[in-house]
């Protein structure tokens, strides 16, 4: 956008700005010439830094470091994940059913490597939040003697942020002897996370979602014993489970990324009290806006929200022509016909559709107030448009 008027960027959650800590590990880690798998001085030197990341990634998560494994992104390692094929050492182990629900990020309703008809589909209530009574009943219903069950579940939804009870459903997965994917790619760096804390076996993360590089992600594991087979083979890197050379400066970015999330963690993470706000004002300006999730524990940078007859995509234009960057629900489905999957699956009519607002840790109040004075400008255009065709008919 041409002039000195600046834009404000409230679209987080589809991909966080770059943070100086990483552009600066990126550009250094340009001028590093070595093989990480090479054993001289050079490839020494490049399997020193990537170490690094693989630390501070670790860290993040309070998992091992040689529990993680870098991928090109989170989709490649959910197609990775959520696979039949097993290998505990050289013995393989059958997954025969994958369980989802029914809010995931399409790169885990796509399901991975199994095939349709072996993938459950679970249900969420109103509020977003997993049916834990039909994760109950379907993994009861389970024939184990086919194979074990495989349960793929975000922390925290991308475009409502509703946050999942985790430790509740890998105590249920658990007890029906499943294995257990978490999605936490936006989850990583809102709030704390522990993968030791006996809430999942799999943790899944990216590194653009936390102002890192686009183009390479993780998987966390509990432990290394038990693995699905590789997706990509060959050289045998990142210990046999994910073949290619290493990308060395998108896995630096990802770590110095990581350890800035993680250090925002420790000193308090994020406050809700800028989303809070703005919700309250929007409420106040458009009384029937419906918040998704509202009445549940959410991400505290995420507002997902309809406004009463008035389409999504016609308010995410405008609020882009006001200066403003926003979701007309996730990013991963922008430009694609049809209502957010979310909404549908939350039991609403999906109308006009719904925006989303994320925001990110540099957010301030003043920022706020720029959004509601576009938004005041959007609800008020609305209503004389209302009003000039009530008095047309």
């Amino acid at each position: 956008m041409g002039g000195s008027k600046k834009r404000l960027y409230l679209d987080y959650n589809a991909s966080a700005p770059l943070l100086s800590e990483a552009r600066d590990i990126i550009i250094a880690a340009l001028d590093v010439t070595g093989n990480p798998s090479s054993v001289h001085g050079e490839g020494r030197a490049t399997k020193a830094m990537m170490e690094t990341a693989r630390r501070q990634v670790a860290a993040l998560t309070n998992a091992r470091a040689d529990h993680v494994f870098f991928t090109s992104g989170a989709t490649e390692a959910a197609s990775m994940l959520l696979s039949p094929a097993y290998m505990m050492g050289r013995a393989p182990v059958r997954m025969s059913k994958l369980y989802v629900s029914a809010t995931e990020h399409p790169c885990m309703l796509a399901g991975g490597q199994f095939a349709p008809e072996n993938i459950v589909t679970l249900p969420v209530h109103k509020t977003g939040l997993l049916d834990l009574e039909s994760l109950r009943e379907n993994l009861s219903a389970h024939d184990s003697a086919e194979g074990l069950p495989l349960v793929a579940v975000q922390y925290a939804n991308n475009e409502t942020g509703v946050i999942q009870p985790i430790a509740e459903v890998a105590g249920i997965v658990k007890s029906a002897g499943g294995i257990l994917v978490v999605d936490c790619v936006q989850a990583a760096g809102r709030i704390p996370l522990d993968i030791t804390n006996n809430c999942g076996d799999y943790f899944i993360l990216s590194s653009h979602k936390i102002g890192g590089a686009k183009g390479v992600g993780a998987i966390v594991a509990v432990s290394d014993l038990l693995m699905p087979k590789a997706l990509i083979r060959g050289g045998g890197q990142e210990k046999g489970h994910r073949a290619g050379t290493e990308a060395l400066q998108l896995i630096a970015g990802f770590g110095a990324a990581a350890h800035q999330a993680h250090q925002r963690i420790l000193n308090g993470g994020w406050s809700s009290a800028l989303r809070d706000d703005m919700e309250r004002r929007i409420l106040e300006v458009a009384p029937s806006t419906l918040i998704y999730g509202a009445d549940v524990e959410r991400l505290p940078n995420t507002s997902f929200f309809s406004l009463e007859n008035m389409k999504a995509e016609t308010v995410q234009i405008a609020f882009d022509l006001g200066g403003i960057a926003v979701s007309a629900g996730s990013a991963c489905s922008s430009g694609k016909v049809g209502p957010s999957h979310v909404i549908v699956a939350m039991g609403y009519e999906h109308g006009t559709g719904a925006i989303r607002v994320s925001l990110s840790p540099d957010t301030e109040s003043a920022d706020i107030d720029k959004f509601m004075q576009v938004l005041h400008e959007i609800v008020s255009r609305q209503q004389r448009v209302n009003e000039k065709n009530n008095i047309s008919a």
